[in-house]
Order: structure tokens, then C-alpha cells, then sequence
């Protein structure tokens, strides 16, 4: 059994769910004393209300969970990011943004998608794609289109990458100044539900 458990082929020790299986049981407990004390206080409406609110609730729960859902609000586990293209990618980060409360515009196109977003604060953020953040010798640097006048040093324009980043990639955005660049680990945190300011703020 120890070996087993060493191979990570062996389930969790008693003691270890434990306490989730008490507070599982006194949350069960407490909703049967509720209905059954709704139930002596004003009839048989109490309880079925209670049914209902707790079967609509299971049913949104089993809902969110569904994959095609889930990711349709913007939650991406790591094995959904994993699988997507670049087309997919860039979805996926615009679901994202929308979540985190972003107006945004998906520009498709075939290798190269391109994501424009901009929030309630009026800061814009400018999204690519690519497997590195410094353009290669034959390639314009990606530039924001333009957006009510709105000059290019105002735009934040981000880079993400579902690897890492090579150390000549930071130097890049570093001169570059107002490029932020989004690797695998902080792209699976914000997939998870974490807010993109949070993980650029850690950046910073």
C-alpha cells in the first residue's frame, strides 16, 4: 500500500478527507433542519421552494463544469490550453478578457490572429500571438490599429506565449517599454480565473 501511495496510485488516508466529509455532512444536516423547520413553520411550500433552489443550483453547477460552458466564460484548464492552435489561443484569450469585464474585438486570420481589447478605465490593450515576443528580421512589429485617436504609447500591448520566454524576449519588451509579455505559467493562472491586472501587475 505505501508503494502504492508512492506512485500516486493509492487514494487519500481516511484522516485526510475527513474534514471535508464533515463539513459535507453538516452542510446536509443543516439544509434537512432548515426545510424540516420551514416545513413546521409554514407548510409544504417551504420545502419544495428549498428542492427547487437546490436542484436549479446543482444544475447550474453541473453546468459551469461542462466543458464547452465553461470555457464559453472564459475558464481554460491547463489540458484545454494545451490543445488549442493559435486560432483557438487567440479565443480563448478573448473569452478571457471578456470575463475580466474587457470590450473586445477578435481580428481572425490565418497564422497570425490579433486580439484589441479595452476596459471601463479606457486603458487599451493590443494582444499577439507568436512563439517569440521579438519580431524576426522580415517582420513588422505588431501595431495596434487605430482607435480614436488614441496614440500608440497609450496602447499596452501584450505577447502571449504558452512556453517560456527567452531571456532576449524580456530585454526586447523591456526596451520596447509598454510591452508586456504573458508566458505558460501566468497564461494557466489566468485561464484558471485569476484577473490579467493581477498578473501584470506581478510583472511589473
Amino acid at each position: 500500500m505505501r508503494l502504492l501511495r508512492a506512485r500516486g496510485l493509492y487514494g487519500p488516508r481516511f484522516r485526510e478527507v475527513l474534514p471535508a466529509l464533515a463539513l459535507l455532512v453538516a452542510a446536509v444536516c443543516s439544509v434537512v433542519a432548515l426545510l424540516a423547520w420551514g416545513y413546521r413553520a409554514a407548510g409544504v411550500a417551504v420545502p419544495l421552494a428549498g428542492a427547487v433552489v437546490v436542484v436549479a443550483a446543482v444544475a447550474f453547477w453541473a453546468r459551469r463544469r461542462r466543458p464547452g460552458a465553461r470555457r464559453r466564460l472564459g475558464y481554460y484548464t491547463p489540458d484545454d490550453l494545451l490543445e488549442l492552435d493559435t486560432q483557438g489561443l487567440a479565443l480563448a484569450v478573448a473569452r478571457m478578457l471578456r470575463r475580466d469585464g474587457w470590450r473586445v474585438r477578435l481580428i481572425p486570420a490565418p497564422d497570425r490572429p490579433h486580439v484589441c481589447a479595452r476596459n471601463t478605465d479606457g486603458c487599451h490593450l493590443d494582444v499577439s500571438f507568436r512563439p517569440v515576443a521579438e519580431p524576426l528580421p522580415d517582420e513588422e512589429p505588431p501595431h495596434p490599429h487605430a482607435r480614436r485617436g488614441k496614440p500608440d504609447d497609450e496602447v499596452l500591448r501584450l505577447v502571449v506565449h504558452r512556453g517560456t520566454f527567452a531571456a532576449r524576449d524580456v530585454r526586447w519588451a523591456r526596451r520596447e517599454g509598454k510591452t508586456r509579455l504573458l508566458d505558460g505559467s501566468a497564461l494557466r493562472r489566468w485561464g484558471a480565473g485569476e484577473k490579467l491586472d493581477e498578473l501584470l501587475a506581478e510583472e511589473a
